[in-house]
């Protein structure tokens, strides 16, 4: 069930009342563990999480690595080892260094060992889909395919894959480990305790390093609160060294200063919206005041306001993070309403390129779609008319569309849609995630359209036709 205005203003509340001193950088915070003899004097760690950002970024990478088939042998194997994991010290192809924005690190070992994916990753139902398939068995599908592709690309069905697996990964892997796990059960009182280790030998307790990991799959570096929306969203696209290089030592340190993919759609709402937003610094202020209360208990059990406190946090970072990704969802679709009516007046090589934009938009709207379905709360309704609306592949070229798959898993497009009625159904997703999640910032608003748009098409009595 969707969180409740009063719930949600519950949640603030109690992070206002919060009696803790606050930081300004997510760490350094002491060690707390109690008899811990080590030399460890900063308990933050999240090296795992950021290790996984950088697969999953080499993931989307190695997606359009196909050249049509010769090679899809090689593509999905290379697509396998940045899923689920390798004995090899696997290249970090993005972000990688390049001419004014200098990497530290340059293999995925280099973060932390022993990192994947696919352990990680969403595997309840995912109807949004074809074939009636869980999470996990939904990214398999999406990768044998890409490897299948011309560089990421198949026009015939509509789809840019890594757009797809980057947005629908985003849902199941970081938003998914993070509110409907790390900030959900470990925060139970029996569940990875403060006043323990978080494993035999560790310099953190259970309550710090749960919180650490969830900060760590949110994406957002440790000085977040010191950047505006536009340098967080320069920093993810490598155009700002000085605003990324917090210690000033001429490289960015992939574990704490670069911004990966939520944390960057949450500067992107911020900073192109129709309406003011502050998704990045309600969320990174959430964490590191979650942080510090935890830091403040000094390795003792949390107690139950303390722990109510926490919670309350969480439910910021939750809620807004969930915004976040309906807001890009809205994006897109206003993205793929805009591309229709583009492609209508286009011939030739500028109707494909027009084309091509189109499906990339496409995979975004379905990536992040998809996203929304794998967070803590049950989507029910929502999910079942965004699904409808968005549809298993977008309208293609000679107007069919993906309507399930074959016993092999190809794709099969057995009806036809116009562009008039598949640009309504965009509208009318941007009017569905507008009223469910209540979204401000709603880049790409053509819900002026929708009223002019339906009533041409009752009046011309359009229909789909089989």
């Amino acid at each position: 069930m969707f969180k409740t205005t009063l719930k949600l203003t519950t949640a603030l509340a109690v992070c206002a009342a919060a009696s803790i001193a606050s930081a300004d950088t997510y760490g350094p915070f002491p060690v707390t563990v109690k008899g811990y003899e080590g030399d460890k004097t900063n308990s933050v760690s999240y090296s795992g999480q950021i290790a996984r950002h950088a697969l999953h970024d080499s993931l989307k990478k190695a997606a359009g690595k196909g050249n049509g088939g010769a090679n899809a042998a090689d593509v999905e194997a290379m697509l396998l080892a940045y899923f689920n994991g390798s004995d090899a010290d696997l290249e970090i192809m993005a972000p990688a260094s390049k001419d004014g924005y200098p990497v530290k690190q340059a293999t995925v070992n280099a973060i932390s060992k022993g990192k994947n994916i696919s352990g990680k990753f969403y595997d309840g139902a995912m109807p949004a889909w074809p074939g009636n398939v869980s999470g996990k068995e939904a990214m398999l599908h999406m990768i044998k395919h890409a490897a299948q592709s011309n560089g990421g690309f198949d026009a015939e069905n509509g789809y840019d894959w890594g757009q797809v697996i980057s947005k629908y990964t985003m849902g199941a892997m970081m938003y998914n480990q993070a509110v409907d796990n790390y900030l959900d059960e470990k925060l139970d009182a029996d569940n990875k305790p403060n006043n323990k280790p978080y494993k035999d030998g560790a310099y953190y307790t259970g309550k710090e390093h749960s919180w650490d990991e969830a900060f760590g799959y949110w994406g957002g570096p440790a000085h977040t609160l010191s950047l505006s929306p536009e340098q967080a969203y320069s920093i993810a696209k490598q155009k700002d060294l000085t605003a990324a290089d917090a210690n000033g030592d001429g490289v960015v340190d992939l574990k704490s200063e670069h911004v990966f993919g939520p944390a960057y759609y949450a500067a992107g709402a911020d900073k192109g919206g129709t309406k003011s937003t502050n998704y990045m610094h309600t969320i990174m202020q959430a964490f590191v005041d979650g942080r510090q209360l935890i830091a403040d208990a000094n390795g003792e059990a949390l107690t139950d306001d303390q722990r109510a406190q926490l919670k309350g946090y969480a439910e910021v970072i939750e809620s807004n993070w969930e915004k976040v990704l309906a807001e890009a969802t809205f994006k897109y679709a206003g993205s793929v309403y805009k591309d229709i009516g583009k492609m209508g007046e286009l011939e030739g090589e500028e109707l494909a390129k027009a084309y091509r934009n189109y499906v990339k938009h496409w995979g975004e709207l379905k990536g992040f779609a998809m996203a929304l379905q794998t967070g803590k709360n049950n989507l029910g309704a929502t999910a079942t008319e965004l699904n409808k609306l968005i549809g298993f592949g977008p309208v293609t070229l000679d107007n069919t569309y993906v309507t399930g798959v074959d016993a092999d898993g190809n794709f099969v497009r057995e009806r036809r849609k116009t562009w008039s009625d598949y640009q309504l159904q965009m509208l009318e997703t941007q009017k569905l995630l507008a009223d469910t999640f209540g979204l401000k910032s709603r880049a790409n608003d053509a819900l002026a359209d929708l009223e002019t748009l339906a009533g041409k098409l009752n009046s011309a009595d359009s229909a789909e036709t089989d």
